[in-house]
This record gives C-alpha cells, sequence and structure tokens, in this order.
C-alpha cells in the first residue's frame, strides 16, 4: 500500500505534470523512403502489363478498359504498398509518395523477362502447354488443328518425348502452360532487372 501511495505522489508532482502537459514532438515529415497506396495520374496507360507483371501480391492491380480508356485498378486489400507498379511503369501512369520523383531523378528503368523451367521428372510430354501457348498457336498456326509442331521458332515444344523450351525471351509471363499442365512440371518465374542512368 505505501508503494502505491509513493507511485501517486510522484505521478502528481507539479513539475512532473508540467512536463508532461508541455512535452513537444517533432512534426510529422513524410520520409522519403515512403510507399504509400499507388495512385493514377493524367498520363495514358498503354496495356503493357508492366505493373501486373511485376506485382507480387496477387490481384493487388489490375489493368482493365472502361469508357474505352485503359487504367490500372488498385485493391488496397491486397497491395503491399511495395511500390514496384509504379517503378516499372514505362508511361508513369501510377505514382506513390514520392517514388515517381526518385525514379525520374535516377533515370530507373526496370525491365522484365521469363524463365520456363521444366522438371523433366513429372513431365508426360503430353504437349498441352505447348498447344495452349497463345504465342505458340500465332507462330506455329498448325497446332490448333493438330496440335503438334515440328517449328524451332516456338516457345516449347514436345520433342523426344520430352517438352524442351527453345526461345524462352519470347515468353509473355501469361502463365498459360503452368494452368494447365496436368502434372504441374511447368513453372514461369519472373526474371526482372534495374537499371540506373538511361533514358526512361
Amino acid at each position: 500500500m505505501t508503494s502505491i501511495i509513493w507511485y501517486i505522489r510522484e505521478f502528481l508532482r507539479p513539475a512532473w505534470i508540467s512536463r508532461f502537459l508541455t512535452a513537444k514532438t517533432e512534426p510529422l515529415v513524410t520520409p522519403p523512403y515512403f510507399r504509400d497506396f499507388p495512385v493514377t495520374t493524367e498520363n495514358e496507360c498503354t496495356q503493357c502489363l508492366a505493373c501486373m507483371m511485376i506485382c507480387p501480391a496477387p490481384e493487388a492491380i489490375v489493368v482493365v478498359k472502361r469508357g474505352g480508356i485503359w487504367r490500372p485498378e488498385i485493391t488496397k486489400g491486397h497491395c503491399i504498398r511495395c511500390g514496384l507498379c509504379v517503378e516499372a511503369c514505362p508511361e508513369d501512369v501510377l505514382a506513390s509518395g514520392q517514388i515517381l520523383a526518385i525514379k525520374k531523378e535516377e533515370k530507373l528503368l526496370i525491365s522484365g523477362t521469363y524463365h520456363i523451367s521444366i522438371n523433366p521428372k513429372t513431365c508426360m510430354g503430353c504437349g498441352n502447354c505447348s498447344v495452349v501457348c497463345p504465342v505458340n498457336r500465332e507462330i506455329d498456326p498448325s497446332l490448333r488443328s493438330s496440335g503438334t509442331s515440328r517449328s524451332n521458332e516456338v516457345i516449347m515444344r514436345v520433342d523426344t518425348g520430352q517438352t524442351k523450351v527453345f526461345h524462352e525471351e519470347k515468353c509473355t509471363g501469361c502463365k498459360t502452360c503452368e494452368e494447365h499442365c496436368p502434372n504441374n512440371a511447368i513453372r514461369v518465374a519472373r526474371v526482372v532487372e534495374a537499371t540506373e542512368g538511361e533514358e526512361v
């Protein structure tokens, strides 16, 4: 009981109360590294989908056409405010905090490619990935009717019983092949590279 009374007396001292009520804090300043939810600028979206392809959070950003105009839309419940979409957009359609200003100042350029890996132990060479690939079907229209391709210009095709990748650089990252593989034997991974000092 004595200790409680002592604490009460200490906290009720006029000098302590005065310091507590007149305490001042530094004004809030937005730090340069602050990343808020992305917002759209007045720049026109060209539907390159770079923002969607680089986004690590599923369904956080989607590019939709409304009133004849393509615009990216952010779902705040999914967005993790990493700012990668702002940095990746070549048209500066998105902004977040000071990211866009820093991107212009540093002349930051982000480019992305895709790496296709096929597990030889689970791939059964069915050719589903090759047939459903929209790029493959554009390169070799015979895939639509025959289901097989002999062209080495396609991204991938069945060769000697196994699916082999021929032109990984043509991959657009749609992951249609991944979604249609019955054995989950194929994976498409983003490879992102950032460079400074280039013209954006």
